[in-house]
């Protein structure tokens, strides 16, 4: 007999309403033997869900999704599409127009800071890696995070029913039950009471059109003594603290921070967020303080070796190469490396393979940069309050990653065409810098482009 789990640990809690969604679903479907084939159904049918409205009048296909498969989703919408009672609308909208207001950065620093910390913990770099061998696929991750980050904190992204924020939210809630059902070969109730984590592996070929995530999550198997379950209460819960905590002080090692009630409504609405995640309540701190303390202890805490570590330096890598064929010129080839190094440390660095040698080119733009714009940062607010050199580089990088990985169609995953209109109406908002002087929108625009960062054809596109 396996020894008891203990559950009263976050690594061993996962998200029952989901869960049970999902087991409903495969047995109603009775693909409970080949579960990757019941969820091909069920992600097909969700793709409807791209509002807030269509949230409350949605019905299953009773073709795809007949009985209790179809009850089943209408039940978990009944139960998860609600705010928390704690949910506060004028931190939600302050912080939706801090998301606007910063423009580039706040993509930047997804792609320098929050995504790389991430990767940090072997067990979530173990997940992404399971499904579906992430690291060669990039753009899928990046497209996907930027999936829910620009429905949920965009203008009404939470609190309109013509916006998209909780829509896509809740997708991505039955994706990370979805996965803890592959990965583990059932469902995490059955695991817990049966004591079983010693199944054996029968392999069955995928059905023609079978999504090959979900198959290659299947295959893949699943250590819960050493790694806990996948997806759990405390890797949702750190990496929600990658996208409010460490965008925060991001902003903060850019010399960029925010006031603190700014801070703090940019925490509230990202834990709003995450209880729409299904991510308990003691487990999202309140203030910075408290969001820094338990990073670091989370982080810690994962470092414990458990099972295999090498995922994390390809991902890195891979998300680094996808930054660096954004960019127009060689000498900047290496700057994403760079600034990850600077926004997450010399040790997430080292953890990521991020530590090894640069082009020499890369290190003056960066670090010559780095300190020029900070000493006439530093004098010229003296004068101009609103004056910021940083914010202008930061604009720069941020256009090229933004239109290279998020608005170039032609990339493996082409995002719906609801939410591309949704990023090119943002982007064109963030084409011209208000703050910024005359001289710096005429250099900004030679180094990106002149007038809107929308290409007309694009911003035609139809909806």
């Amino acid at each position: 007999m396996t020894h008891p789990l203990p559950t009263h640990d976050p690594r061993w809690r996962a998200d029952p309403l989901a869960d049970d969604t999902i087991t409903r679903v495969l047995k109603a479907l009775d693909s409970e033997a080949r579960p990757w084939e019941g969820l091909d159904t069920l992600s097909r049918q969700i793709e409807a869900w791209q509002r807030n409205g269509d949230l409350a009048t949605w019905q299953p296909d009773p073709q795809a999704l007949p009985g209790d498969a179809g009850r089943a989703v209408r039940d978990y919408l009944d139960q998860a599409a609600r705010l928390p009672d704690w949910a506060d609308a004028g931190r939600i909208d302050r912080a939706e127009a801090l998301f606007m207001g910063q423009g580039p950065l706040s993509c930047l620093l997804l792609f320098c800071a929050s995504l790389p910390e991430c990767y940090v913990r072997p067990d979530l770099a173990a997940v992404l890696h399971a499904a579906g061998q992430l690291e060669q696929h990039t753009d899928y991750r990046i497209r996907m995070t930027a999936a829910m980050i620009f429905p949920a904190m965009m203008e009404g992204g939470l609190t309109d029913p013509a916006g998209g924020g909780v829509a896509q939210v809740l997708k991505v809630r039955l994706i990370h039950a979805s996965i803890r059902h592959l990965v583990l070969r059932g469902s995490p109730e059955a695991l817990l009471a049966s004591h079983d984590r010693h199944r054996p592996r029968l392999y069955h070929a995928p059905a023609p059109g079978t999504r090959a995530m979900h198959y290659a999550m299947w295959r893949q198997g699943w250590d819960v003594d050493r790694a806990g379950l996948p997806c759990n209460q405390e890797e949702l819960a750190y990496t929600l603290l990658t996208f409010h905590y460490v965008f925060l002080r991001g902003m903060r090692t850019l010399r960029l921070g925010l006031p603190p009630a700014d801070e703090a409504a940019y925490l509230h609405t990202w834990n709003v967020v995450g209880a729409l995640l299904g991510i308990e309540p003691g487990l999202m701190p309140q203030d910075m303080d408290s969001a820094a303390a338990q990073f670091q202890a989370l982080q810690a805490r994962g470092e414990v070796p458990r099972h295999n570590e090498a995922p994390r330096p390809a991902l890195a890598r891979a998300l680094m190469g996808a930054m660096t064929d954004t960019l127009p010129l060689h000498a900047l080839r290496d700057v994403p490396t760079l600034l990850t190094r600077h926004l997450c440390g010399r040790d997430v660095a080292k953890l990521l393979g991020l530590d090894g040698r640069t082009a020499w080119a890369s290190r003056l733009v960066f670090w010559g940069g780095l300190g020029l714009t900070r000493l006439i940062d530093g004098i010229a607010r003296w004068l101009w309050p609103g004056f910021s050199l940083s914010r202008l580089f930061c604009r720069i990088l941020g256009y090229h990653t933004l239109t290279g990985l998020l608005m170039d169609q032609t990339r493996p995953l082409k995002l719906p065409s609801h939410l591309l209109l949704q990023i090119h109406t943002t982007a064109h908002h963030w084409s011209e810098d208000a703050h910024a002087p005359a001289w710096a929108r005429a250099l900004e625009d030679r180094l990106t482009t002149s007038g809107s960062w929308v290409p007309a054809a694009s911003a035609a596109d139809p909806v």
